[in-house]
This record gives structure tokens, sequence and C-alpha cells, in this order.
């Protein structure tokens, strides 16, 4: 049984989550070793955008991976492995986040760019700078959010789901998606405001964090 995922691949033929979820579920070590290829890095990025530091990243990814495998006993045959996987992983990296109350580091320095709209001035040294000081502040101020603010935020802009996928991996309504993130939107909002109020600049508009549209 533990060749078969092997064998296939090596056919060519592509095997769905749920077949390899439930294989690993028998104890196919094979079936499992190719859902943690499929998602490692996403599950790297994803453990980085909570903490921060790629070291801690990379050890709560593995880790996580480490506890689905051992608990693949709960999954439910024929269901979504990755919302299923992003539980784990959700629920590790906040149990890190409790563990360690303060830190330095600023906690999406290393990540992909969100994509949150700013307005740009004119195409000089200063302004370039000044708009790399405001991404910066961003990515700071979204890591001061409260952890399920960030959340949404992080699955939002940096995973892009949509609001279907998301309340598939957060296990609520979409209308209770749609909330969250309007709450996570507007205390980013205040953050930013209140900064910027502070230092002498602009305020934010209602559209801060949203830079895609809906869906």
């Amino acid at each position: 049984m533990v060749r078969d995922v092997e064998q296939a691949l090596q056919a060519g033929h592509e095997i769905g989550d749920a077949e390899l979820a439930s294989k690993a579920k028998r104890g196919d070590i094979d079936a499992f070793g190719e859902l943690v290829e499929r998602y490692k890095e996403r599950a790297y990025m994803i453990a980085l955008g909570f903490v921060g530091n790629p070291d801690d990243a990379m050890d709560l990814s593995q880790e996580a991976f480490v506890k689905a495998f051992k608990a693949m006993r709960t999954f439910k045959d024929g269901c979504d492995f990755y919302p299923w996987f992003y539980a784990v992983l959700r629920n590790t990296c906040f149990n890190f986040l409790r563990r360690r109350k303060t830190r330095k580091e600023s906690s999406l320095d290393a990540a992909r760019e969100y994509g949150f709209d700013v307005v740009d001035g004119a195409p000089d040294p200063s302004a370039t700078l000044e708009r790399k000081e405001l991404r910066a502040l961003v990515r700071a101020e979204i890591d001061n959010l409260a952890p399920v603010h960030k959340e949404i935020l992080l699955l939002r802009h940096y995973e892009l789901l949509s609001y279907k996928e998301m309340a598939g991996v957060l296990g609520c309504p979409i209308g209770t998606v749609m909330s969250r993130l309007y709450a996570a939107r507007q205390a980013l909002k205040a953050r930013l405001t209140r900064y910027m109020t502070e230092s002498g600049g602009a305020a934010f508009g209602d559209d801060v964090g949203d830079g895609r549209g809906g869906r």
C-alpha cells in the first residue's frame, strides 16, 4: 500500500488530497509525505506571518505536520485536508504566541507583500523611502493586532482566500468571516490613523487593508 502513491506519481496520475489523507489515516507514510510536499511552503509562510521569526516559523510548521500525522486517526475520510491541517497549524502557532509574551522581531518583515493600498507620491528617492517606511509600519501594526484580527488579514491578503475559502478553513459562516475582516480592517485603520495623527501625517481612508475586491 505504501508504494501506491509513488507508483501513481511515476505514472503521471494526480492523487487528490482527500485520497492521500485517507491513505495516510491508514498508515501510508508516503501519502502523508506527499501532503507535506504540497503544503510545506504554504505552512511555513502562514507560520511566519503569525510569529515573525523564520527559524520559529520553520520549527512550528514542522511541528504542526508531526502533530497532524499523529492525529490522522481523527481525520474524516472524504474531507479536504488543508482546512483540517490549517486548524492544527493555527493552534500550534497560537500556543507558541501565548507562551511568548513579548518579542523584538517585526512579525512580517520576511513575508511577501500583502497588497495593501496606499497613496503613492512622486517617484523620487524620498517618496520611495516614505513608501517603504509606510509598508513597514503597516506590517508592524498588523503584528500588533489581536491574533484573531491578524489571522483574518493573513488569510485574506497573503493567502488570497475568498470569503468562502476562509469560512472553510476557519469553520465558521461567511457572515462571520466578513464581520471579522471588517473589524480587523477597522482595528488596523485605527492604529495607523493614530500613528499618522501623532506623527503629523495624513489619515487613512476606509479602504486601508483592502487590497483586493470581495469574493
